[in-house]
């Protein structure tokens, strides 16, 4: 049993124990762990055949489903590194990618903007054609199933190359290893994620939330993973229910789209352990919904591409008590908050810099030596980019992204602690705020607020409102009610976009 080949360990223990139950077609695909790894070596034999070797990337443009994970831990048997691409980029920006990859092979199965990916990879003259996902699929089939762990990978292999949100830039590709993988999985089960949970994932696999939070974690562990094309709020309700999950993460926009289903209110959601809830705090109203309508608990988490991603955990007796808060670090995180340009540790209270360590982080920035230099300290603690705090029990305060922090009048705003307020306005389903140019003040607020279904909201109520919560340089001079807001494949809101439609 050689490094990364984690399906194979598994079947040591549970070979016939549900490992994965595809929900992308009309009927359920069951798959168990014998069926998973025969599988994945099927596929990792098929990338040989095709010159791929220990080292090479092999990228994969698709939608979620058996697929991109098949190719995951074919990858990690072969010591290949598995380097999914978001298919919502336009093609010149997935070409611009390649080209900085250099992947050995590319595997797709979206056709539309397939062609002007592949002329602007030929022009670029990297790697061979690439290979249609059913053509890929109907040659897995008839590949030898003998297993395929490749005995020279070590714990430093990269298993996977994972592009950063870009919603503040260029995407950066974030080198996976080995040890990162398994010390995430050991940060996963002290934050109670066990072997016996049944997880449905809905983030897209292209991102760390799709593989490792908490989907290759339990497959190690354990525990069975359900996997549907992409996120629909009715589909989820209903396999919650079925497929008995007892975990479901997401992000605040989709417990607020869940609420918004037609089926939410004859859903029973009594088999969830918990719901976890990442990239934004959750609002304590809703919070309160869910316990109310449904009895769930919510636990909040924190974790980003570059480490983890299970970083920071609250547990669900806390969802309320420290509304707000990530949590505690899990067991193997260091982290502290340090003053921006000083880099002076700050006590309780004080707001900076968070930076991590632990053998969770990242190896660096595929290509790009320059950038991993600027996000390790030498004595290896990574700079996140965002702002927070410690109270005096521990919990850590996300405050704002250090990108996102604007200065009106020479006064430093957080758009995080706006929209909060923001929140607190009844109706308010979604919200964002951002810095926008000015001729006086040099930056001023702009909200965006969308109404929950049934509710209407005043631009003038939203504006009173905050009036009486927050100090006059913090109110956005600028309200919109939308319809929607601009949001990543991993349900992260736009805020680039919202400065640009500003303007």
């Amino acid at each position: 049993m050689y490094v990364g080949d984690h399906l194979a360990r598994r079947c040591l223990y549970g070979p016939d124990d549900p490992a994965l139950i595809d929900v992308t077609g009309e009927d359920p695909v069951r798959l168990t762990y014998r069926d998973l790894n025969r599988q994945a070596d099927q596929t990792a034999n098929w990338l040989r055949e095709r010159g791929v070797e220990m080292g090479d990337r092999v990228a994969f443009v698709g939608y979620d489903g058996v697929a991109p994970l098949r190719m995951f831990f074919a990858c990690s048997k072969i010591g290949a590194a598995f380097t999914p691409l978001n298919w919502r980029l336009h093609p010149a920006e997935i070409g611009d990618l390649l080209t900085r990859t250099t992947p050995a092979l590319l595997v797709h199965d979206v056709e539309e903007p397939m062609a002007s990916i592949a002329g602007h990879v030929r022009d670029a003259g990297v790697g061979p054609p690439p290979v249609p996902l059913d053509e890929a699929l109907a040659e897995w089939e008839t590949a030898p199933d003998a297993p395929a762990a490749e005995e020279s990978a070590t714990e430093e292999t990269i298993a996977c190359l994972l592009f950063t949100g870009g919603t503040t830039g260029v995407p950066k590709a974030a080198e996976i290893s080995h040890r990162h993988i398994v010390w995430n999985t050991f940060n996963a089960l002290l934050a109670d994620v066990l072997p016996t949970d049944t997880y449905l994932n809905i983030f897209p696999l292209f991102h760390s939330g799709g593989l490792f939070a908490f989907s290759v974690p339990l497959l190690i562990m354990g525990g069975t993973v359900i996997q549907p094309r992409s996120f629909d709020a009715d589909q989820a309700l209903r396999l919650i229910e079925s497929e008995g999950v007892t975990v479901f993460a997401g992000v605040p926009t989709v417990f607020q789209m869940l609420t918004q289903a037609d089926s939410w209110e004859e859903a029973d959601l009594s088999g969830l352990r918990y719901c976890l809830s990442g990239g934004a705090p959750m609002p304590v109203p809703l919070i309160e919904r869910y316990a109310a309508d449904k009895g769930v608990v919510f636990r909040q988490g924190f974790g980003m591409t570059e480490f983890g991603p299970d970083v920071f955990s609250l547990s669900s007796q806390d969802s309320v008590r420290k509304a707000g808060s990530i949590g505690r670090p899990n067991f193997f995180v260091d982290a502290k908050v340090v003053h921006p340009e000083t880099g002076v540790s700050l006590p309780p209270g004080g707001v900076g810099e968070l930076l991590l360590r632990g053998p969770g982080s990242m190896s660096g920035y595929f290509g790009d030596p320059e950038a991993t230099a600027a996000a390790f300290e030498a004595d290896g603690w990574f700079h996140t980019g965002d702002l927070a705090r410690f109270d005096d029990e521990g919990y850590c305060f996300i405050v704002d992204r250090l990108k996102d922090m604007f200065v009106s009048g020479g006064e430093n705003v957080f758009p995080a602690e706006v929209e909060a307020a923001i929140h607190e306005v009844p109706g308010v389903a979604m919200t964002a705020v951002v810095g926008v140019p000015d001729d006086r003040w040099g930056e001023v607020g702009a909200a965006f607020v969308v109404p929950a279904p049934g509710h209407e909201i005043d631009e003038q109520a939203v504006l009173d409102h905050l009036r009486t919560r927050l100090a006059k340089y913090k109110i956005p001079r600028l309200v919109r009610i939308v319809d929607d807001l601009p949001v990543s494949g991993a349900g992260k809101i736009l805020k680039t976009e919202l400065k640009e439609l500003v303007r």
